[in-house]
């Protein structure tokens, strides 16, 4: 597995300043407040800061290999566990939120947590390959989106049959998960995921069927299971403000879209398991990057 650098690179609009630490998906200062009454059927029931405390406590146990996310419906914080995670660490993440450990639902997935990057074909620069998510523009400028674990010190890109395509013109990992290139080659570059054009970008909600396409797997689909999930990939890079889903994606499948119909959704972050046994794959959400670069989809 690669270990990405911090390398400082302008973007086209903003650039959102890399850091380790998540901050998107909890209050900076949550505070700890006695459990509520008990529900009729005898569970405890937490509050929304309680459960922020308990999303914050888990961030600063900083154990590799597990993703959060609120179930709003239950009122739990659902942390998932890869297969690296033992009991030891599931204990210290329990221990870490202390008065509020009856709130974490822990779940186990098989596999470990990656961000899904292989040398090969696709979108390629020097020493890897990920895949392309979105065509998009500004005025009369064209870019594509992609995952920032993969423009995160990349230069020129090109094509799987070498083709120039362009060069990484913002870049933004850990914290966030998405970068964009910028369009210097005579590639075409249709507004569209394979022949499904888009047109429109937004937020999936949780249960929805959504498809993603990469590739080394090819088209696959799942259902959103979470909004607003952190994941620990491990050595500092954490991401929050994720899509959690049950789509399958392999190494290599990074920074490829998640769309349904003509909506694109996110790019490809980073998951567990294989497009075989299954697994669990979390994307950024596309409409941060478009806001970020002052982009739109076409």
């Amino acid at each position: 597995m690669r270990i990405k650098r911090n390398t400082p690179r302008s973007g086209i609009a903003r650039r959102t300043r890399l850091t380790a630490a998540a901050t998107g998906i909890v209050a900076a200062a949550a505070i700890v407040v006695p459990a509520a009454a008990n529900a009729d059927d005898g569970a405890t029931t937490y509050s929304a800061s309680q459960l922020a405390a308990a999303s914050t406590a888990v961030l600063k146990a900083d154990v590799p290999g597990t993703a959060w996310a609120t179930d709003q419906k239950t009122g739990e914080l659902v942390v998932t566990a890869d297969s690296t995670v033992s009991n030891a660490e599931i204990a210290k993440l329990k221990d870490a939120a202390g008065t509020n450990a009856g709130a974490l639902r822990i779940e186990h997935t098989p596999g470990k947590f990656s961000k899904l990057i292989s040398g090969g074909d696709a979108i390629n620069t020097s020493g890897w390959r990920c895949s392309l998510g979105f065509n998009v523009r500004s005025g009369n400028t064209y870019y594509f989106l992609t995952a920032g674990h993969c423009t995160d010190g990349a230069g020129s890109w090109s094509s799987a049959s070498g083709q120039l395509l362009g060069q990484t013109a913002g870049s933004s990992f850990p914290g966030n998960d998405f970068g964009i290139v910028q369009y210097t080659g005579s590639a075409s570059h249709e507004g569209t995921v394979g022949s499904q054009d888009i047109t429109s970008a937004a937020t999936p909600s949780v249960g929805s069927t959504v498809y993603r396409r990469g590739s080394t797997t090819g088209t696959h689909n799942g259902r959103v299971t979470a909004l607003n999930a952190t994941v620990n990939y491990g050595n500092g890079e954490i991401v929050s403000g994720l899509i959690q889903t049950t789509v399958c994606a392999e190494p290599g499948d990074s920074g490829g879209p998640l769309y349904n119909g003509t909506t694109a959704y996110g790019l490809t972050s980073g998951g567990s398991g294989n497009c075989t046994s299954g697994g669990q794959t979390f994307f950024q959400p596309v409409t941060e990057a478009l806001s970020a670069y002052g982009v739109s989809v076409y």
